[in-house]
């Protein structure tokens, strides 16, 4: 396990464990659900695009396979070895997201590249740190063009209170959220588990709930307004930059 790892984070199962918990070997494995259509069904063909928090590219290989060029960022090196040196992946960046606004995208680019797209998935935006949540959106603003959009995932309505529940995969894992246990300052302790017919990864984590308005009003703070809900339970929602 990652000397690394942070206070409140952990994971347990085969294989290296980045800071916030998360098992590189499990997300190597993890497919994609309809995630990919709902981001190609909201942006331009062939757009560039920044994904942030790629992971071990589970959201990367189908989009790249729509005809996106996908910019792959990741502060696991481990996780970012699997998306390095794949086809329409113009490079794997690694930094912690928050960092970017500050020109951490690698000595290679300029300071404030910017995208069509940039796309928060996996729930960032629900960090438990209010610097971290500010500075992942200030990245988000930073490197999107100004007629571009954001792309984020929200935690549903249910996410912490129908629990535990769990759900079975087509390609024959569960994903099972045992608990969600409040911490203080409105920041929950996830729980999850992952189970393969041959092995088993758990993951323990913080997320803070936001309700619509608090979501809204961070954006705001960032520079991004709400453009369109993109699923009816209003887990992807469209993202503008707000120009003078």
């Amino acid at each position: 396990m990652s000397e690394l790892i942070r206070e409140g984070y952990s994971g347990t199962g085969p294989g290296a464990i980045t800071p916030d918990g998360c098992a590189v070997e499990l997300y190597a494995r993890l497919k994609a659900g309809a995630e990919p259509e709902v981001i190609a069904g909201a942006v331009p063909p062939g757009a560039r695009l920044l994904e942030l928090g790629c992971g071990a590219g589970r959201l990367t290989r189908p989009l790249t396979e729509r005809g996106f060029t996908v910019t792959a960022v990741d502060e696991s090196a481990e996780m970012l070895a699997h998306v390095e040196g794949l086809p329409g992946v113009a490079r794997a960046v690694r930094s912690p997201i928050e960092a970017l606004a500050g020109g951490a995208l690698g000595e290679r680019c300029e300071r404030f590249e910017r995208f069509d797209v940039v796309l928060l998935a996996s729930f960032l935006v629900h960090a438990a740190d209010p610097e971290v949540r500010d500075g992942i959106l200030r990245a988000c603003r930073t490197h999107v063009a100004d007629d571009g959009c954001v792309l984020i995932q929200r935690e549903g309505a249910d996410y912490h209170t129908d629990l535990p529940r769990e759900r079975v995969d087509p390609a024959g894992y569960t994903v099972r959220i045992v608990s969600s246990t409040p911490v203080g300052g409105g920041v929950n302790s996830v729980h999850a588990q992952y189970i393969w017919p041959d092995a088993t990864w758990t993951q323990t984590f913080r997320a803070r709930v936001l309700s619509t308005a608090e979501f809204e009003e961070h954006l705001a703070r960032a520079g991004l307004a709400v453009d369109r809900v993109l699923t009816d339970d209003g887990t992807w929602v469209r993202a503008r930059p707000v120009t003078a």
